[in-house]
């Protein structure tokens, strides 16, 4: 039983090297809510959010993840959360209200001990929803951001850390075909679905992809077919497609920078505390991929660098101390 209450995802913050270029393929392809510009960063948002935005375009010199954010029930849990993050002696920073964020409070960054930059806040200045706002709807219909997938060399260390000290909750897993069985993989959430935070085995730490929530399959559709049509089908990764974990109906794609988001829909909500989390097997590729279809090599080999949170640098990689990938990619 942790002393703080962590309410969901949030936002992320990619570090993109062209605003134009990545303004065009959020806002004017996939139909995110400008909300904000700061000559720095664009500040994106998806229909149905109250919170000023979910999604940060920060120019850089170089792709990657500046943070990943949690927000929190109440002002006190971010004292809770540093508490426990000084007590083991990684690093933390407290960023005082709208210094490097526009509309938000008071937040600490920390680098959790899988190298992870994350931010955890409570107060959100916030806008009116979209979400009736049918005028409005352009690209894929993006109504909110839903969860993070992160690379890490050492899953079940994550795991434990996640699970332990931040209370998060497994709702399905993914295990070795060996004996004994080994963590490859864990589904872990706050919020009442699937999940906020997804820790895969690979070279790390690095962030897989940013999942974007839609309302329904077509709109997932709809943005291959606007995708295809304005002349960018090459930032479509993988799928369309359905999960089996999860069972969500998917499709990956890779923004101008290559830093990768995930469009998701159709998985379950988890309203009991005593849910029985689902265990796959590595070798079923049923699991990444419900209808049988295989991903391609480079959405197991590539993922996004992630900074430093106190020299801004991006971080060095290990490799996975599980050798090895499933053997059914492209």
């Amino acid at each position: 039983m942790v002393d703080f209450n962590i309410t969901r995802c949030a936002h992320a913050e990619f570090r993109v090297t062209d605003l134009g270029a990545a303004r065009a393929f959020y806002v004017d392809a996939l139909g995110m809510l400008e909300i904000d510009s700061d000559g720095d960063r664009l500040y994106l948002g998806g229909l149905e959010e109250r919170d000023k935005y979910s999604l940060v375009l920060r120019k850089a010199a170089s792709a990657g993840v500046g943070h990943i954010a949690f927000r929190v029930a109440t002002e006190d849990d971010l004292e809770e959360i540093a508490r426990v993050y000084e007590a083991k002696g990684l690093p933390i920073r407290w960023i005082e209200a709208n210094t490097l964020e526009a509309g938000q409070g008071r937040a600490v960054r920390v680098q959790d001990p899988n190298g992870l930059p994350i931010e955890f806040y409570h107060e959100m200045e916030q806008r009116e929803r979209r979400m009736q706002k049918f005028e409005e709807y352009r690209g894929a219909h993006i109504m909110r951001i839903d969860h993070f997938n992160m690379q890490v060399p050492n899953v079940q260390a994550a795991y434990d850390w996640w699970t332990q000290e931040m209370g998060f909750y497994l709702s399905e897993y993914t295990v070795s075909d060996d004996e004994p069985e080994r963590l490859w993989a864990a589904w872990l959430h706050r919020k009442q679905n699937v999940h906020d935070l997804a820790l895969m085995n690979g070279i790390g730490p690095r962030l897989h992809h940013v999942g974007m929530w839609l309302q329904d399959t077509s709109s997932v559709l709809r943005a291959c077919d606007i995708l295809a049509s304005i002349g960018m089908r090459e930032s479509i990764e993988r799928g369309p497609g359905r999960h089996g974990l999860s069972n969500a109906f998917f499709l990956y794609l890779r923004d101008p920078d290559n830093n990768r988001v995930e469009l998701y829909t159709n998985d379950y909500i988890i309203p009991d505390p005593d849910f029985a989390p689902i265990k796959w097997k590595l070798s079923d590729p049923r699991r990444a991929t419900f209808w049988g279809n295989y991903a391609p090599r480079s959405w197991f080999d590539e993922a996004s660098l992630v900074e430093d949170i106190l020299t801004g640098e991006l971080l060095p990689t290990s490799d996975p101390q599980m050798a090895g990938r499933p053997d059914f990619i492209t």
